[in-house]
């Protein structure tokens, strides 16, 4: 077993070659927010990773093995509910009511502009369904919101700086 202690988010630093290259492993949702866990690559080699706790796994991020060999993490499909406004008599405005109920109720979501995707859950899909939206089955990678306190809240590992709040003294 070949042992795995670090990640570089987003393949960061790397160059796009090296990534083609790298051997991919496909995960759910559910294994991605372990920070211990098993898998096999597409080498066919048998990973055993240990990451900090507190790690979740994105999809793109880069685990580098004990050999200094790398694997890049994909986002395998899983069963979610597709969250979408009804076009006939609703608007995108829904969807932020939903997502605010969702949260209320700390259910993760990923957020997209035209939608929101659930793990499925027929509770929470029939309180959708209550509230006008449309909510269908799908089989997708599913890449939720990281917690807005978290130490990894999201790969967006930078300050206000880049995103052109600079303040020049003049």
């Amino acid at each position: 077993m070949l042992n795995v202690s670090k990640i570089l988010p987003g393949g960061q630093g790397l160059a796009p070659a090296l990534l083609k290259r790298a051997a991919t492993v496909e995960l759910d949702w559910d294994v991605r927010q372990k920070s211990r866990f098993e898998a096999t690559d597409s080498h066919g080699r048998q990973l055993g990773v240990f990451l900090p706790r507190g790690i979740v796994v994105r999809g793109g991020d880069v685990l580098v093995a004990e050999d200094g060999s790398m694997v890049r993490v994909l986002a395998a499909p899983q069963p979610v509910l597709v969250v979408t406004h009804c076009s006939a008599h609703g608007s995108a405005f829904d969807l932020m009511r939903a997502a605010y109920h969702l949260g209320n109720r700390h259910v993760a979501i990923e957020l997209k502009p035209d939608h929101l995707k659930i793990e499925p859950d027929h509770v929470l899909a029939d309180m959708l369904r209550a509230m006008h939206l449309t909510v269908r089955e799908a089989q997708e990678a599913f890449e939720p919101e990281g917690g807005a306190y978290g130490a990894q809240a999201s790969h967006a590992h930078h300050g206000h700086a880049h995103h052109g709040h600079e303040h020049h003294g003049h």
